[in-house]
């Protein structure tokens, strides 16, 4: 039984819809459902005119659990593959423990009135999916997601320990806008303005968001400016390989985006604190996601290319050993596609991949689980499979900074 229901209609959905019926030996009956139907309606139509596949499409709030539990008892997937906002993580689980079925996600829980995501949350669901007979799979995306298995991968065939990793995630496309996000906006900004946080000798150490930054030359993409910033798979990966002594995490972004990200934060716009505007309560930060850019429709301008990969020092035979494992992926390749840009790509590839191996039984448990403590090496082949093609270099030294 491969039947999925996916839950979202943004650019990442599009993507794992788009493979999912590119590769019907690995799925059966796809359905997509979303609060806004016609959204749903418009990636079926780009499904069909591609590949010729045909999907089913719903509507559904996915902060509604009642709700979400009919939509799953009528279509009866094997799984529920969670596309929609971090704010809906925790629903989406009850909604799939109502009903007997399994559960993924690209992106940890977070709640809408505070800019704080941990997977604390959904860890605390292990029992409870465990005593049922179920299991759901956090964070298949790219990060988090494919970093992390590339952090097993090492592991297993690279280094015999891990003593420090850096996970260094690049955007080098340019969509042509003023300012735009290449993901949910909200959920971007939310992120970015985080103060960063980064793993060292058994403890997290806080430092304000944006202060640190290194240039590091990106295969195919140049010379880019990184910015230390906290993400999600830090926490499952300092738990699941405890050696690590430490882990940071990088993201490039260019002047222009900082510079109007700095001004929309002066002025109040970036703000999660409800506003009075007009007799009624508004919340600047959707406000401004609702006057940005759609990230699902910049994949016609963006050109250029992303480079996300993990650089981890260990040893190896007893000798020190740096290696880099990483991905190049093409906007306007991913584009042609799927119809989406390559970050959006990045994401809803691993998805595919996860929801894959979940339904062919390579990864199997029950309980909650990270994208680390499943064996790496068929997410990995896959990869190279679907789009997403890595490579491995040995490095001359370790990071200087």
């Amino acid at each position: 039984m491969k039947d999925v229901l996916v839950i979202g209609a943004g650019g990442v959905s599009s993507v794992a819809v788009h493979k999912m019926a590119k590769n019907p030996e690995l799925f059966g009956k796809v359905t997509l459902a979303s609060r806004r139907k016609f959204k749903c309606d418009a990636i079926a139509q780009s499904v069909k005119e591609r590949f010729g596949a045909t999907i089913d499409t719903a509507e559904v709030d996915a902060d509604d659990v009642d709700a979400t539990a009919r939509l799953i008892d009528q279509v009866k997937p094997k799984l529920l593959v969670n596309l929609a906002l971090p704010y809906q993580d925790l629903n989406l689980m009850e909604a799939c423990l109502k009903t007997g079925v399994d559960y993924l996600d690209t992106a940890n829980y977070e709640p809408r009135d505070q800019a704080k995501f941990e997977y604390g949350w959904q860890w605390a669901y292990q029992d409870r999916f465990k005593q049922a007979g179920l299991m759901a799979l956090l964070g298949s995306g790219f990060d988090p997601g494919v970093t992390s298995v590339f952090a097993t991968y090492i592991k297993k065939h690279l280094l015999d320990t891990i003593e420090t990793l850096d996970i260094l995630d690049c955007n080098g496309g340019d969509h042509g806008q003023h300012f735009a996000t290449n993901f949910n906006p909200e959920i971007n900004i939310r992120e970015v303005t985080a103060p960063a946080r980064h793993w060292e000798n058994g403890g997290w150490v806080e430092t304000p968001a944006l202060s640190e930054r290194q240039v590091f030359i990106f295969d195919q993409v140049g010379a880019k400016n990184m910015y230390l910033m906290y993400h999600e798979e830090l926490e499952s990966l300092v738990k699941h390989i405890p050696e690590i002594k430490r882990a940071r995490f990088w993201m490039t972004f260019g002047e222009q985006y900082l510079t109007h990200l700095r001004v929309l934060q002066n002025v109040g716009m970036t703000s999660i604190e409800p506003v009075m505007y007009e007799g009624r309560e508004i919340i600047p930060l959707q406000f401004l996601k609702a006057v940005l850019p759609e990230p699902a429709t910049l994949g016609e301008t963006t050109k250029g290319k992303t480079n996300i990969g993990d650089i981890a020092t260990g040893t190896k035979d007893g000798a020190e050993k740096t290696v880099y494992v990483y991905n190049v992926c093409d906007h306007e390749d991913a584009y042609a596609e799927t119809g989406n840009q390559a970050v959006s790509y990045t994401t809803g590839v691993p998805a595919m991949i996860g929801a894959a191996l979940m339904l062919n039984g390579h990864w199997r448990g029950e309980g909650v689980f990270n994208m680390e403590q499943f064996d790496p090496d068929p997410f990995m082949d896959m990869l190279n499979q679907h789009g997403l093609p890595w490579q491995v270099k040995e490095l001359p030294e370790p990071l200087r900074f």
